[in-house]
């Protein structure tokens, strides 16, 4: 688990699984030296095999009167990928020793609606799908939902389904404000409707990406896409105005698939070129 300090709210990361990958498997390339023309300072970022570790993480935000989670990843049941199915991990326990137990968590933020960001929303309990999180609402973007809800997609009837059907679900704008100093960024491109949050308190600020990168090598080659864009040039087009946003500014930049530091700062050198620099506020 990996905490970070945003003025007086506190971002907790907390790890599901993670993977050993080929750029070919993630992003859509054929280029075997991508990774290996930046050297980042987290070897797990691009390992001398040209191979990267993909995190599978949820991130809770504590500002003392609110518990938000945002994305709860694959869950112990089933998932599209096969080497991801039956998990079996100890995630909800580690939620909980970290002292957020199912029930004190108050709104989780979906980003979008992928198997991996949804998994917890539900738990299989004697044969039926139940809400993990009973008293908090779940937010997803309208754009999202009506992208999928006419989708036969059997992960998203037992991980949303069943919160629909309990009336835990709010389906919200792109930039809606969850709480003070707690809002949701429009990072279309990877799904219709995804978002990226943003964490402001005290002067300081965070963004959790969502999947508009699943590696930093895209901050610096925007075109490079993920295998699982739905509109790669929408998305390409997300990555470079969050390049211009928040580039130089300080803003913490978490990575929702980035392994450990999993966080850091853009930064543009003198001749224009952006660097991610792993690391940051603890």
């Amino acid at each position: 688990m990996t905490t970070w300090r945003i003025g007086t709210t506190v971002i907790h990361k907390v790890l599901e699984a993670q993977l050993t990958v080929l750029p070919s498997e993630v992003l859509r390339t054929d280029d075997t030296a991508l990774l290996k023309r930046y050297p980042w300072p987290a070897p797990d970022f691009s390992r001398a095999d040209g191979t990267f570790v993909l995190s599978v993480h949820g991130l809770v935000v504590d500002t003392g009167t609110r518990r938000i989670l945002v994305d709860t990843c694959v869950g112990n049941a089933r998932a599209s990928v096969p080497f991801l199915r039956m998990l079996d991990s100890a995630w909800l326990e580690d939620l909980g020793a970290l002292g957020y137990p199912p029930e004190s968590i108050d709104t989780v933020v979906c980003t979008h609606l992928h198997f991996d960001h949804v998994g917890w929303n539900t738990r299989l309990v004697e044969g039926e799908w139940v809400p993990t999180f009973p008293r908090a609402r779940h937010l997803v973007t309208r754009a999202e939902w009506d992208h999928w809800a006419d989708e036969a997609d059997t992960n998203l009837q037992d991980t949303m389904r069943p919160l629909i059907d309990a009336g835990l679900v709010d389906f919200v704008a792109a930039d809606h404000q969850v709480c003070g100093g707690v809002r949701l960024e429009a990072a279309p491109g990877h799904t219709p409707g995804q978002v990226a949050v943003v964490v402001e308190s005290g002067g300081e600020r965070a963004v959790i990406t969502g999947d508009l990168v699943h590696h930093p090598v895209q901050f610096i080659e925007p075109d490079v896409a993920g295998l699982a864009d739905a509109d790669p040039a929408l998305a390409a087009a997300t990555r470079r105005a969050f390049v211009e946003r928040y580039a130089d500014t300080g803003t913490l930049v978490i990575g929702t698939h980035f392994p450990a530091p999993t966080a850091g700062l853009l930064r543009r050198g003198g001749d224009g070129t952006v660097r991610f620099v792993a690391g940051g506020r603890r």
